[in-house]
């Protein structure tokens, strides 16, 4: 029985319902009032634009939650595991199935399991629809909440350089020879980096070679004279495969995807240290729902009329939020080279996980 994880089926069900009702309770409260905090920063920026509303502020909150779950599902978890192993101390109901014969590790393992469960989820959400909730807010974002993009995948905030010229869009849609930019400007400037002509456009698209700026206005700051311009080509010197690794943001790629433009970035020999721990983190970051249960087990074991359930539950909530923090740090150190993309992702997980196994087994087993 010792080596049996699952040795009742009406316990492993009883205690995964247990712990699910309570993961979507703290969920839906976390993301509630953190939403609500959100849009009290944010709704004067998006209902300052003429035309806006409340359809743009549900909008907002229908782009902004994914977000919020994606960041605070681990959170819940640990929250979570918390109140249900609290509560199951509390009412002896710990006691009774050690009595009955069960280890730690079996009173842990349908949490567990559920954790799991959650951590596969929880990757599915972020890959397929907290990316492209992320790209789609952070172009509309860089229009300043004015006219929603329609694309899922956009890039905001382009800058590129042709020689002594800086091309600079908004937001950019699609790839290859598709690519389109909005809100363009392309800055024309003489060797010594002095700006010679200023010249915005509403819209570029590639004109093989360059890039057709559609409705430009340009400046020339020499005389100061403003001209008006239905196309204008610049940037020849830009093609489509060097805009499309101007910028790769993890957060609106998916795993697959970013795999791929890492690849990209290694083949014409950029810098990819920061992306490739962001990619490892893709699946570490959902993974962390997983460990939580681990790292509050403490809190279901021990007397509760001992008076230490509290310290108990202090313990398991610190080791958790200590976890939060030591992925971060190792994430920061990774981005500018401090460890290797693998550690930054995996040694905070992989080192929290022998903690809680020894928290447990010395305490408890």
């Amino acid at each position: 029985m010792q080596f049996d994880f699952f040795p009742s089926k009406t316990l492993t069900v009883y205690l995964a319902k247990l712990f699910v009702v309570r993961i979507l309770a703290m969920l839906f409260m976390l993301v509630l009032v953190l939403m609500m905090l959100d849009l009290l920063s944010n709704s004067g920026k998006i209902l300052a634009v003429e035309g806006n509303g409340q359809g743009q502020l549900l909008t907002y909150a229908g782009l902004r939650i994914p977000q919020l779950v994606q960041s605070f599902l681990p959170y819940s978890v640990l929250l979570a595991t918390l109140i249900t192993l609290v509560a199951l101390n509390q009412n002896s109901e710990v006691i009774a199935m050690k009595a009955a014969g069960l280890s730690a590790h079996q009173v842990l393992a349908p949490l567990l399991l559920t954790a799991g469960i959650v951590s596969l989820l929880s990757f599915a959400f972020n890959e397929q629809i907290t990316t492209r909730a992320t790209a789609t807010l952070k172009a509309w974002e860089a229009v300043e909440y004015g006219a929603i993009p329609q694309e899922t995948d956009v890039r905001a905030n382009v800058y590129l350089t042709d020689g002594t010229g800086v091309l600079s869009a908004a937001n950019l849609t699609g790839s290859g020879s598709d690519i389109a930019m909005a809100d363009v400007t392309w800055y024309n400037r003489n060797a010594d980096g002095t700006i010679l002509e200023q010249v915005d456009a509403e819209r570029a698209t590639y004109a093989a070679p360059g890039w057709r700026l559609e409705d430009a206005t340009r400046f020339s700051v020499q005389n100061a004279v403003t001209e008006e311009l239905d196309t204008l080509v610049v940037g020849e010197g830009l093609t489509p495969a060097q805009i499309d690794l101007a910028k790769v943001d993890p957060e609106t790629q998916p795993f697959w995807e970013l795999s791929d433009s890492i690849d990209a970035y290694e083949r014409v020999g950029r810098r990819t240290a920061e992306l490739r721990a962001k990619w490892w983190h893709k699946i570490s970051g959902p993974l962390s729902a997983f460990l939580m249960p681990l790292l509050g087990a403490v809190a279901a074991f021990g007397l509760a009329r001992s008076g230490q359930l509290f310290v108990r539950a202090v313990i398991g909530m610190a080791l958790g939020f200590a976890y939060f923090v030591v992925d971060n740090a190792a994430l920061a150190m990774g981005s500018f080279g401090g460890y290797p993309p693998f550690l930054a992702a995996w040694a905070p997980f992989l080192l929290f996980v022998l903690i809680g196994e020894t928290v447990l087994v010395r305490t408890e087993e």
